[in-house]
């Protein structure tokens, strides 16, 4: 017997809608839906563990997004055939939906719970990521898991100047704004994305009318939860709470703190100051205290301290290095600091510390997407590393963490969009932070603009970027520009954007505290373009425009196009002639075919050997017109006539029969031509008897005229 489905429908207003169902899957989880727009859906669950592990102070939390092949009716690609580790663009959709929920369990809730949202069925016409956390909220919506602001998620684009909720990748390709913002009833919470360009008011536009589709997709999450019967909040048991002990601690601690943080000191200089305080606090209280309640005496020195750092901004105006709240850090930078990388640059910001590398291939290095939703490949594509001596800890290496596949894919969006259109190369940016203390992901995208410049490829513009925090009691706030770490770990506001002197090209924002007003987000962004205008200077003053070449020994790549019908030609039998050719030329050769036509690109050091390549694929392609005259040369004498070679096509062979030597019977080919001979001949065509071409010495000279018959 089918279950009673309970069932509620978005209106997106275009004659589109979402639907949400529950009651039919997964009726194990402590809630399940599944999300459907067009044929595309998705199934999300929430479970949360019945009891806390003890010792846990945080909410371990999963968000796991996961695209079925089966969903695109196609098969996995590897060996194995098998769905294995997360996509980038998987990680990347875990990302966007983790940080909107995140903030919204209580603070005081630490029991293992999980988030798992699926592609079942894949329509070409909806971009699924745009409905995971709508899915997500909406799960957790119908449980009793304690979460009580619900929220969702839409992609926003501009299509010739109009704005538009959850378009499809086709036109998506068409829009100058991609950015996913995800949202409360009341207050926007994450906005992430990339634009062309666009100004602070085009962006707030973009978001408040995101915001208002989001609030559409709530009350629909209500209804359902409504329909389906609310369940009542589980009881949980929260965090221990001493009210003695805090007060303690923040009696002793608190002015201490607040001495330290008005000064400005350097990170580990401030760390080892705090520290102290923190041993001189649990001084105070006996071994059986500390072995009973240590952790809130660690717990309360911590709210303490953030408490007393955040006033300090907030009263004073003076941030932890000393800094006013719209100060930048000294910022120095430095190009082709590796001699034998294509491209190279040095980044540093205060404490933080980028050196990006840039490297230059064909169109064979480029990036393959396969994944259920999107196939295709990038020929610009950044990597982020971020080794653990860079903040001075020494930890296990796990491989790329989703914070490293996300810092790098923002890094990535905010450079794409300057590279130009014609750019034939495949271009590999990586940046590796050495140093870090607020905002790597920025210095990563400075890092790489100088470093594209120095490699000779010709940005567009150069674009910079800078990191925007927020400290507010609700009535007072501050923003702050250029952010340390600590500032984002104590702040409410993590505001990433990116841009050219024209305009904004990415942004990633996070916000911790519900109710951002809008006026904050403008002042926020209009502080951030007077610094992002700041270290943009930094950067020019470095290097001020790309170099006009690549460098000596970095490839330059030639492209040329020529009929379908030679590729096989070029390639040979079983690759020989193409094989043959790279390696007595030291160069690489990629062939593609596009719209019947073939397209080479050839990558290589030594400008002799490009143009042999170039001198063989003229060779190959060479078709020479009726009734013009060439010049050849002699590479084999036959009885019947001689094997000739186009002087301007090396390879490129035709017979001069013995009949066309001379207007006089010839007897022997050798009375005429000699081998090594070059003199030019008339083309003639494709003789309709022989079906060979055909060319003719005799025909560039008089016809004698006949002599007369003797009577």
């Amino acid at each position: 017997m089918i279950p009673q489905l309970f069932v509620e429908k978005i209106d997106l207003g275009d004659g589109r809608s979402i639907t949400i169902e529950t009651g039919r899957l997964a009726k194990q989880a402590d809630g399940s839906v599944v999300v459907r727009m067009g044929d595309t859906m998705i199934l999300a669950t929430a479970v949360s563990a019945r009891t806390s592990n003890p010792g846990v102070d945080f909410l371990p939390l999963t968000v796991d997004y996961r695209e079925k092949f089966a969903a695109a009716g196609r098969f996995p690609g590897g060996f194995f055939k098998r769905e294995a580790r997360p996509s980038d663009s998987e990680v990347l959709t875990m990302r966007l939906v983790d940080r909107v929920l995140r903030p919204l369990f209580p603070d005081d809730y630490h029991a293992e719970t999980q988030v798992m949202i699926q592609l079942m069925s894949h329509d070409e016409e909806v971009m699924p990521d745009a409905l995971a956390g709508l899915a997500a909220s909406a799960a957790l919506a119908v449980s009793d898991i304690p979460f009580y602001n619900l929220i969702s998620e839409v992609r926003v684009a501009r299509i010739d100047g109009k704005l538009v909720i959850n378009p499809s990748r086709e036109e998506l390709e068409k829009s100058d704004i991609d950015m996913m913002i995800g949202a409360s009833m009341d207050s926007v919470a994450m906005v992430e994305g990339e634009m062309k360009e666009i100004s602070e008011a085009e962006m707030i536009e973009a978001i408040k009318f995101a915001h208002e589709a989001i609030k559409v997709q709530i009350q629909a999450q209500y209804r359902l939860q409504e329909a389906f019967g609310k369940k009542e909040i589980r009881t949980y048991e929260g965090e221990k709470e001493n009210e003695e002990i805090y007060k303690k601690v923040k009696a002793a601690a608190y002015d201490k703190i607040y001495a330290i943080a008005k000064v400005g000191s350097a990170k580990h200089e401030r760390g080892a100051a705090f520290a102290e305080v923190k041993e001189e606090v649990k001084a105070l209280f006996t071994e059986e205290e500390l072995a009973a309640d240590g952790d809130l005496v660690s717990k309360y020195f911590y709210k303490t301290n953030k408490e007393a750092v955040r006033n300090v901004v907030l009263e004073l105006g003076v941030r932890l290095d000393g800094r006013k709240t719209t100060d930048i850090r000294p910022i120095w930078c430095e190009t082709d600091y590796l001699p034998r990388v294509h491209g190279s640059s040095l980044f540093t910001r205060g404490e933080t510390q980028a050196l990006a590398t840039v490297t230059l291939g064909t169109s064979r290095e480029a990036n393959q997407i396969d994944s259920p939703s999107e196939q295709g490949e990038e020929k610009f594509y950044l990597h982020y590393n971020f080794p653990p001596f860079s903040t001075g800890e020494a930890k296990p290496l796990r491989g790329t963490s989703r914070r490293e596949v996300g810092h790098g894919n923002l890094a990535q969006r905010a450079l794409k969009n300057m590279i130009p259109a014609d750019c034939p190369y495949t271009i590999r940016v990586v940046s590796e932070v050495l140093e870090s203390n607020g905002s790597s992901s920025m210095a990563t995208v400075c890092a790489g603009t100088m470093a594209l410049m120095d490699a000779g490829v010709q940005m567009v513009k150069p674009v910079s970027g800078i990191a925007m925090g927020l400290i507010t009691d609700g009535e007072k706030f501050a923003v702050l520009s250029d952010i340390l770490g600590d500032e984002d770990h104590l702040g409410d506001m993590d505001f990433k954007v990116t841009g050219t002197a024209d305009g904004i090209t990415a942004c990633q924002m996070d916000i911790k505290i519900d109710g951002l007003r809008y006026d904050i987000m403008e002042q926020a962004l209009a502080q951030a373009r007077d610094g992002r205008l700041h270290i943009l200077g930094k950067l020019t003053e470095t290097i001020a425009a790309p170099r006009a070449d690549v460098k000596a020994h970095a490839p330059k790549i030639i492209t040329r196009t020529i009929p379908g019908n030679f590729i096989g030609a070029l390639i040979g039998p079983g690759g020989k002639v193409i094989q043959e050719l790279q390696k007595a030329t030291g160069t690489t050769i990629v062939i593609n075919e596009v719209d019947e036509q073939g397209v080479i690109e050839i990558l290589g050091t030594d400008p002799a050997g490009i143009e042999a390549v170039l001198a063989k694929i003229a060779s190959i392609t060479f078709k020479p017109v009726l009734g013009e005259a060439y010049e050849v040369k002699v590479i084999k004498m036959l009885d019947f006539g001689a094997v000739v070679e186009y002087t301007a096509a090396p390879g490129n062979e035709v017979l001069l029969h013995v009949s066309e030597l001379a207007w006089e019977r010839t007897e022997n080919v050798a009375d005429v031509v000699k081998m090594g001979d070059v003199f030019q001949v008339k083309y003639l065509g494709v003789d309709p008897k022989t079906k060979k071409e055909k060319v003719s010495k005799k025909a560039l000279v008089p016809r004698p005229p006949r002599e007369e018959k003797k009577e």
